[in-house]
């Protein structure tokens, strides 16, 4: 039986529980239980907080987890990547007083608070900085203001928190995060039922990137359609009771929906139906 943790709370949590559930496993709660039995797939879904959920699998104590790969990092466990999930997706900036002229390469003797120490460790050992690393669980962003730190190490987002505590962010980013499937190592994926499940989940991850769409077309013109929706390997073109007419079935890029409609328009094609796709195996 696996066992595999997931975020018990916010963002993550609903992100995985959505994925999981798209494919097929049961592991939604009813109350605050910290165990969800998924007997059909033979599942022990087991609800942790986000930063220890790396902790936990590589030590053995859990098969799989899903949790940010700035948590992981933070969390020097040993513990392998076996997917990123598209979620969760943020940046791990450095951010400073607002019109300060502080940068990067200014930060050594300074103080750095962040909810994630061992990160920013790591990156001031690369730069040979001695600081002071002030380690804070929450509310980041105020400590400048009230004087406990110089600048702050943290997730962002949209930045508007930044913004609102008179801060700024400097330099590029230490990291880009997301959220991750993650295992003590990386023979755990041979094992048949995390193949059935990391084989889901791209499904699912594939399918969300694109579209089916179908249209009719007159034969004449069929080639240069063709062109605009040539499909994975290539479109499904099935007769129609009007001998000059086709129809076309092929998958696009859900980015390219608008575009590839009104290409496909100007060429005479007609009845243009997008359909979204639940999941696929390509």
């Amino acid at each position: 039986m696996l066992q595999i943790a997931i975020p018990n709370k916010g963002a993550l949590s609903e992100d995985a529980v959505k994925l999981l559930k798209e494919a097929g496993y049961k592991c939604s709660r009813y109350g605050r239980e910290l165990i969800v039995h998924d007997a059909e797939n033979n599942v022990d879904f087991i609800f942790l907080r986000p930063r220890d959920i790396a902790v936990y699998v590589g030590n053995g104590i859990v098969d799989l987890g899903i949790t940010g790969r700035d948590l992981t990092i933070d969390s020097r466990a040993d513990v392998a990547e076996l997917l990123p999930l598209e979620f969760g997706k943020s940046r791990f900036c450095y951010a400073v007083p607002k019109n300060s002229g502080l940068t990067t390469d200014k930060f050594n003797g300074l103080r750095i608070a962040t909810s994630y120490p061992e990160i920013v460790a790591q990156d001031m050992k690369k730069r040979n900085f001695d600081v002071k690393i002030v380690k804070l669980d929450g509310a980041v962003e105020i400590s400048v203001k009230l004087g406990v730190a110089d600048c702050i190490a943290d997730v962002v987002e949209s930045g508007r928190t930044l913004v609102e505590a008179g801060l700024e962010i400097t330099g590029e980013p230490i990291l880009y995060s997301e959220a991750l499937l993650i295992a003590g190592n990386e023979s755990v994926a041979e094992n048949p039922d995390v193949r059935k499940l990391i084989a889901r989940i791209r499904g699912i991850l594939v399918a969300r990137s694109y579209v089916m769409i179908e249209y009719d077309i007159e034969k004449s013109k069929l080639k240069s359609c063709c062109q605009i929706t040539p499909g994975i390997e290539s479109p499904t073109v099935s007769p129609l009771e009007n001998p000059d007419w086709v129809a076309v079935k092929a998958m696009i890029g859900k980015k390219e929906i608008n575009t590839v409609m009104d290409k496909l328009y100007a060429e005479g094609a007609r009845g243009i139906i997008v359909t979204a796709l639940a999941s696929c195996r390509l």
